[in-house]
C-alpha cells in the first residue's frame, strides 16, 4: 500500500494549480479521472482548471461554460472532499462568474490583459481530513 492516500498526480495538481499552470492541471487530473470516470469531483476540478486556462488566452465563453460546469460537478461534494475545501472552490467559482464578461465570446490574445482580473485561489491539501 502506498504511503500516499491519493494518486501522486493529485499532489502535483496542487503545485501546478498554485503556480497557474492550468493546462498541466488538466493533464494531471485527466490522468486520474480516466481510471475512474464516476469521480465527478475530479471532473469538477478539471473543468475549473480548464476554465482558467480558457480565460488566460481569451476564450471568455469557454471559461464561462467550464466554470458553470465545474460548479455543478463540485457542489455535491461540499463542504470538503479529498482534502480540499470545496466550499472555498465554489465561492471562487461564483466570484469568477460575477467577473467574467457575460456578452463576450472571445478576445484576441493581444487583448487578454484588458479582461478583468479574476480572483486568486490557493489550493492546499488538508492533511487532517480522512479520504472520502
Amino acid at each position: 500500500m502506498s504511503k500516499f492516500p491519493y494518486p501522486i498526480e493529485y499532489y502535483e495538481f496542487f503545485v501546478q494549480f498554485n503556480e497557474g499552470n492550468y493546462y498541466t492541471c488538466h493533464d494531471l487530473l485527466e490522468e486520474i479521472w480516466m481510471t475512474n470516470k464516476s469521480n465527478l469531483f475530479l471532473k469538477g476540478l478539471l473543468q475549473m482548471s480548464v476554465a482558467l486556462y480558457h480565460y488566460s488566452y481569451g476564450n471568455v465563453k469557454g471559461a464561462r461554460l467550464m466554470m458553470n460546469t465545474a460548479y455543478r460537478y463540485l457542489a455535491p461534494y461540499r463542504p470538503s472532499f479529498w482534502g480540499i475545501d470545496v466550499a472555498d472552490c465554489l465561492e471562487f467559482i461564483e466570484n469568477c462568474l460575477l467577473i467574467i464578461p457575460q456578452h463576450i465570446e472571445m478576445v484576441p490574445f493581444e487583448e487578454v490583459k484588458e479582461l478583468p482580473l479574476l480572483p486568486s485561489l490557493i489550493l492546499y491539501l488538508n492533511s487532517n481530513e480522512k479520504r472520502n
